[in-house]
């Protein structure tokens, strides 16, 4: 089967759908039910994290998925689909794409990502593979190897990048990405408000990615009662 996903949410909307285990949402169940509702909304693609929240979330809606798994390893900060076996894994679930952390750090036992890379191709050649990166030298590193799509999803969450918005300066971050990316760029990371996302799209990117803004209440509840405390 053609692999439609990019002719699928192209200047559409994608929404993250995802809870972690310390999270009160955290419910293959109730990740479905937020996969329907962003149907019904409108939205043209969803990510999700895990192989049981992907099949749920494939029970509930047809839409095409963006799959993670996050994972923890003692010798690695990598947790984004970091080695070969969690690719495997969501991949088999017959997602069109698997996202994986490209930011240059240590990945688990030192697999070097080029061989990760080269062995996914050789067993999933209709899967995309998109680069979730922090930083311009990351999205080199993508496109050296390929990658189908790059993220702008770990912006703001390495070493290097810490602390830094892509809202910033109209979004400066994601210009410069745009202008280096060789594949399209999704853009994707602290975009919570509706002005935000169109305003990417209308600079180039190809798609856009929000999660916390729609999918985590207590995150959003936090916001409007720090606010109220101030």
């Amino acid at each position: 089967m053609k692999n439609t996903f990019l002719d699928d949410v192209k200047g559409h909307l994608i929404v993250s759908c995802q809870a972690l285990p310390d999270e009160p949402l955290h419910s293959s169940f109730i990740m479905s039910r937020m996969a329907l509702a962003a149907k019904e909304a409108g939205a043209s693609g969803l990510r999700a994290n895990s192989v049981v929240d992907i099949q749920a979330i494939q029970d509930e809606v047809d839409l095409p998925i963006i799959g993670i798994a996050k994972v923890d390893y003692d010798d690695s900060p990598v947790y984004i689909t970091p080695t070969m076996k969690e690719m495997r894994a969501i991949a088999a679930t017959g997602v069109p794409v698997v996202a994986t952390d490209v930011t240059g750090q240590k990945r688990p036992h030192g697999v070097q990502l080029a061989d990760i890379v080269q062995e996914f191709r050789k067993e999933f050649p209709d899967t995309l593979l998109m680069a979730d990166t922090g930083s311009l030298d990351n999205v080199r590193e993508a496109n050296k190897l390929g990658f189908d799509l790059i993220g702008t999803t770990m912006h703001g969450y390495t070493p290097d990048t810490e602390g830094m918005n892509i809202a910033d300066n109209d979004f400066e971050y994601l210009k410069q990405v745009l202008k280096v990316a060789d594949a399209p760029v999704v853009c994707e990371g602290k975009i919570n408000r509706p002005e935000k996302a169109r305003r990417v799209l209308d600079l180039g990117a190809y798609t856009v990615v929000v999660g916390g803004a729609i999918t985590r209440p207590k995150q959003i509840a936090e916001e409007f009662i720090a606010e109220i405390n101030k």
